[in-house]
């Protein structure tokens, strides 16, 4: 037989080797052919056992998941989606999303200091104005299927959980609004009848860190159960007080003779008077900035009512009084610390919320079941910030620099939402999901932004307050999916929604700086109302608007079983985020994503490697660019722009394996471009030329620019080693991610406004006794890498925020 030698030849770009990625992992597991044995995810109390089984074994436990609205085997649901555990959590010491985004390809998370939330990239599509509710997230959050609509709140502390799902890709039609590219469902630990369970932990660490969390499970009769979940996490703050500098009396002098001259001839009746830098002005002592204090609480009851009927309802409490993130500067002033700053605004955070999850399942016969999902929540919080780091030592009390506080005086919403799924069960040749939705948001807040040369005892440069009492949401949707199993290797799956959105912002003023001469030049405090005539205040802008609009959205998905352990998908899918209001009551327009989608699931050598990939190419179109704006007339405002949209494809791989027993290893890595499509953006946080077109003072044409926070290249490696002694088990563990570098903005900037390539590694040792106690030392950022998060320059000097800095500690635990 003859046989031909082919060349060898070079690859072509990433997308030629992403398919020949798929293929491999499918023509490897045409010759596999052996299950895997079904280990549903349990209560961290039983999770000891749970790890004990897997020891002594070399098969990677099955996983199932909810991404269809069913529980599904991972390795047999055609969605692209990270499914991570309750262990996987404790082993990375998960506590929000930011700890999340590297367990799962393509996934990002950047720190918003202002309003001390967190928001998401997927797959290079993102928005890092979704901070507050003048802006929707593209990435939805949802705790046990119920949309969370706003960052802050109960996410952002993450206790007690069975794990989370990260569906990557549009999610319209099952998941719904915001979805726009992809969602995360996070499932709490539910109570389990009959048992009498449950786990303590207590730990410390550096930064004078304290932190304690557990769960107690308590049956309350033969059908009813009950589960007390807490956790409280607290640590000191990484950025240190600067002093301010002794700067000769002559000079401040000097500096501040202009300054004074041109106040007192615009406010001849309130003349102003040199002063001395007062250095009791800048904040010493208290709480720093990057501090964590939290505490949450959940209740859960289970009541069987009857076989066919099982309620779960669950009440929760959240409260935060940390401290935001500070900007930092970039370059350090000489004799500075990177993690430092000259601070006139001390810092504050408070939030408290409550939420109430329900839902109730009935098996109505064994063809059909139907869920009832309904959910509620209130938020309430205030914080201050300063905005503008210190970048510049003031010269005079009046000169050198600016000093900004961004301040929160309230911030409140409320939410509920309604959603009925009827489904099939069982094996059926046609699988279906039929749904019904209603959510609703009601919310208010105040911001003000008092900016004054030089310091707070400064004259005015300008300062507005941005008072919104009411803006609701209000949003319908009906939706379904089937499945025709035309064999047991096919399946074409079809699914549609139809949303209707409406918003409405009643009442709102933007209020902006009049400079009238026989007013103070004071900057606004709380109990300021910019309403009274001597305020000094003028209405700039009134933000009174509605807004309706509606999409359908929908799936179209080809799904094949090459054998019991491996499948070929791909799929056609949409997603929508509704369109809305802006400063003015103007109207922005909706974004719409379309992705092509081909992946494969594989299952090799008997459970021992599980492979799973997923190639995609988006149309993304509408781009709501946020960000806040000076008008031509001096006037401040948050402005939305929807850009033309964005050209975005990739690939990415999840391998997990149990290379012997005692060694198990797990690997992510994904390839992304995101090449921005037309728009000419502008923004306060950033030093932009002036403007050319109206309606905005300062922008620049970033067309074709690089999606901010969506690195080319990056991959995580996990792996841990289990040594049996006598009396327990010494783990130790290894987690190192590598990233290219990437955009911190879509201005890109230069160096400043980029994220280097990087590498992180955290190292964690766990001791497992057999008589169920646990300890566990952790050290995160081994090489105390200073790695950004976002980046400003709204004063000519770089700042950015940054990643925590390495952090050391332990937990010790008892389960029973």
């Amino acid at each position: 037989m003859n046989t031909a030698t082919p060349r060898a030849r070079k690859l072509g770009s990433p997308i030629q080797l992403a398919v020949l990625t798929l293929l491999a992992g499918l023509n490897s597991a045409y010759s596999q052919t052996a299950g895997v044995n079904a280990t549903p995810e349990v209560p961290k109390e039983q999770q000891q056992a749970q790890k004990a089984a897997e020891a002594s074994s070399t098969v990677i436990p099955e996983v199932y998941v909810t991404a269809t609205k069913r529980s599904t085997s991972l390795q047999r649901t055609p969605v692209a989606v990270t499914a991570i555990s309750a262990a996987a959590l404790d082993d990375n010491h998960v506590q929000t999303i930011q700890d999340v985004v590297n367990l799962v390809p393509g996934f990002s998370a950047t720190s918003q200091g202002d309003h001390g939330v967190i928001t998401m990239t997927m797959r290079g599509i993102g928005n890092d104005s979704a901070k507050t509710e003048y802006a929707d997230p593209e990435v939805a959050v949802f705790v046990d299927g119920i949309y969370s609509p706003r960052p802050e709140g109960a996410t952002t502390l993450l206790f007690d959980l069975e794990g989370i799902e990260v569906l990557r890709g549009p999610q319209g039609t099952l998941w719904g609004r915001n979805s726009t590219v992809g969602a995360v469902n996070m499932q709490t630990a539910k109570p389990t009848l009959g048992s009498s369970s449950g786990y303590v932990e207590a730990g410390m660490g550096d930064y004078a860190r304290v932190g304690g969390r557990g769960a107690f499970n308590i049956p309350l009769s033969d059908t009813a159960a009950m589960r007390v979940a807490f956790v409280h996490e607290q640590h000191d703050g990484y950025v240190d007080y600067q002093t301010l500098p002794n700067i000769p009396l002559a000079q401040q002098q000097a500096a501040a003779a202009a300054e004074i001259a041109a106040a007192n001839a615009a406010h001849p009746n309130n003349p102003i008077a040199f002063q001395p830098l007062n250095a009791a002005n800048f904040v010493q002592g208290g709480k720093k900035y990057n501090a964590q204090d939290q505490t949450a609480l959940r209740l859960s009851l289970l009541w069987e009512i009857m076989p066919s009927l099982h309620w779960n309802l669950a009440y929760e409490r959240y409260q935060d009084r940390g401290t935001p993130s500070m900007n930092l500067m970039q370059t350090p002033r000489a004799g500075q610390d990177l993690w430092s700053a000259l601070i006139d605004t001390a810092p504050s955070l408070k939030r408290d919320s409550n939420s109430v999850r329900s839902r109730v399942d009935w098996a109505i016969n064994p063809d059909m079941a139907l869920a009832y999902i309904a959910g509620w929540s209130s938020f309430h919080g205030s914080s201050t910030y300063d905005q503008d780091g210190g970048s510049y030592v003031p010269t005079s009390f009046t000169t050198g620099g600016k000093s900004q506080a961004n301040n929160t005086l309230m911030s409140k919403y409320k939410s509920y939402s309604h959603e009925v799924e009827l489904q099939s069960t069982g094996k059926k040749q046609v699988d279906w999901l039929l749904g019904l939705y209603y959510g609703r948001e009601n919310n208010a807040m105040r911001f003000d932004i008092p900016i004054m040369n030089g310091t707070q005892s400064g004259t005015v440069n300008w300062q507005g307050s941005f008072i919104q009492p009411k803006q609701t949401v209000d949003s319908k949707a009906v939706f379904g999916q089937t499945t025709w199993n035309v064999t047991d290797q096919w399946h074409l799956t079809a699914g549609a929604r139809y949303t209707k959105d409406k918003r409405q912002n009643i009442g709102g003023i933007g209020w902006g700086w009049d400079s009238k001469a026989d007013v103070p030049q004071l900057p606004i405090a709380p109990s300021t109302n910019p309403a009274d005539p001597g305020s000094g205040f003028a209405i700039s802008s009134r933000n009174s608007g509605s807004f309706s609009g509606s999409k359908a959205t929908w799936l179209g998905r080809v799904s094949y079983d090459i054998t019991k352990t491996s499948m070929l998908y791909a799929s056609v899918s949409t997603g929508y985020k509704s369109g809305g209001l802006q400063d003015g009551g103007i109207p922005y327009g909706q974004e719409t994503l379309t992705n092509y989608e081909l992946g494969s699931k594989s299952t090799f050598l008997n459970g021992m490697i599980r492979m799973n990939n997923a190639l995609y190419y988006e149309k993304f179109k509408g781009f709501q660019f946020s960000a806040p704006v000076t008008n031509p007339d001096g006037s401040h405002s948050l402005s939305t722009y929807n850009a033309e949209g964005a050209k975005v494809y990739g690939l990415e791989t999840e391998i997990a394996a149990k290379l012997t027993k005692s060694d198990r290893l797990q690997f992510t890595a994904s390839y992304t471009h995101a090449e921005l499509g037309q728009l000419i953006g502008g923004s306060n946080d950033y030093t932009l030329p002036a403007c050319s077109i109206p309606g905005i003072s300062n922008c620049l044409d970033v067309t074709g620019n690089t999606m901010p926070h969506s690195p080319k290249w990056s991959t995580q490696l996990m792996y841990q080693h289990v040594f049996q002694l006598p009396a327990g088990t010494l783990t130790p563990r290894l987690s190192a991610h590598w990233e290219s570098s990437s955009w911190l903005s879509v201005f890109n900037l230069g160096e400043p406004d980029r994220q280097g390539s990087y590498s992180k590694i955290d190292l964690g040792l766990r001791y497992d006794a057999d008589k169920k106690y646990y300890v566990d030392l952790f050290v995160r950022n081994a090489t105390d890498k200073n790695i950004k998060t976002s980046a400003q320059n709204p004063q000519g000097v770089w700042q950015a925020q940054y990643l925590p800095p390495r952090t050391i500690g332990f937990n010790a635990g008892y389960t029973f």
